[in-house]
């Protein structure tokens, strides 16, 4: 099996009727979906596959995300046993990424993203955060933009290096706006605010740092089959103290994607994605000429499956 890594989405992948194949197909991920519902006490099934306006919030997104991303990673386990060079995620699929390799168990997972998702609500529910996509501008652009906004007393940091020419930038809603003009003098494509109610991986998040690492402390072990790229650092880790460290950070620091793929894509021959909508697989294309699959629903699985077993024999 040629050297693979292992990718997990976070937030923005999510949309109704995620994972219904799986569940549909599989006695397996109806399995976990009836056991994370146990779990949350939450109508997973509802969540998931209904139309309704919890999926977009924060607390209810993660777990579901999380959830479809294990369905597909075990599925695939169970017809493609490998140990992956390395696992890299996006944001919190950072906890996906450590449930594959070992380190949390699936379930303990869902339930972490659910307290993290409650516990960044909270933080922001005092100011109306937000969050804004930004294409087209170079990264050091967009920093002195937010830094010189920062000096004059504005919250805005850069949040997500998804790609070259694309950063999401978070913080308060009115300070973002505030610059979208600095921003389109920069020539900018375009500036879109998200439609979101949280600030990710930015300082707004700091009073949620220390509830979130006491819950991992509790859930995470020290017992990785691979390597993990923090989302942080963009480098490999491999043990509890390290997670729980990293972890912490990541709520408050922006996320390293681009510089993750850069920096460890020497490592790898191909990427497989596990989870709805094939997010990274499209930043991927962007960032590294190696070919990324996708495992988003029971299709693209047995697509996956197919292709890696033909070239095996």
């Amino acid at each position: 099996m040629r050297k693979t890594a292992f990718l997990y989405p976070g937030q923005g992948s999510q949309a109704v009727g995620m994972g219904k194949s799986f569940v549909e197909h599989s006695p397996v991920a109806a399995q976990m979906l009836e056991a994370a519902s146990d779990r949350l006490k939450i109508d997973m099934a509802n969540l998931l596959f209904e139309p309704n306006d919890m999926l977009e919030q924060t607390k209810f997104t993660q777990p579901a995300i999380l959830l479809v991303s294990m369905m597909a990673y075990r599925l695939f386990e169970k017809d493609m046993p490998q140990t992956p060079a390395f696992a890299l995620v996006h944001s919190w699929g950072e906890l996906s990424a450590l449930s594959s390799v070992g380190a949390i168990d699936w379930l303990d997972a869902v339930e972490l993203v659910h307290l993290r998702g409650e516990l960044m609500q909270k933080a922001c529910e005092a100011v109306d955060a937000g969050m804004m996509v930004v294409l087209g501008v170079a990264d050091e652009d967009v920093e002195a933009i937010c830094h010189d906004a920062r000096e004059g007393g504005k919250k805005v940091w850069p949040a997500n290096y998804n790609a070259d020419g694309q950063i999401v930038i978070a913080g308060i809603k009115s300070d973002l706006q505030s610059i979208e003009g600095a921003l389109k003098e920069a020539k900018a494509r375009r500036v879109m605010l998200l439609n979101m109610s949280v600030a990710s991986h930015c300082p707004l998040l700091e009073s949620a740092v220390e509830p979130l690492t006491e819950a991992m402390e509790r859930f995470l072990k020290d017992e990785f089959k691979a390597p993990v790229i923090s989302n942080v650092t963009a480098k490999a880790y491999n043990s509890k103290a390290e997670a729980l460290e990293l972890l912490g950070k990541q709520l408050v620091s922006p996320v390293l994607y681009k510089q993750s793929i850069r920096d460890n894509d020497d490592l790898v021959e191909r990427y497989i994605e596990f989870g709805h909508g094939g997010v990274l697989k499209g930043l991927n294309r962007r960032a590294t000429k190696k070919l990324t699959l996708a495992v988003s629903d029971y299709d693209s699985l047995n697509r996956v499956v197919e292709e890696l077993t033909q070239e095996d024999r």
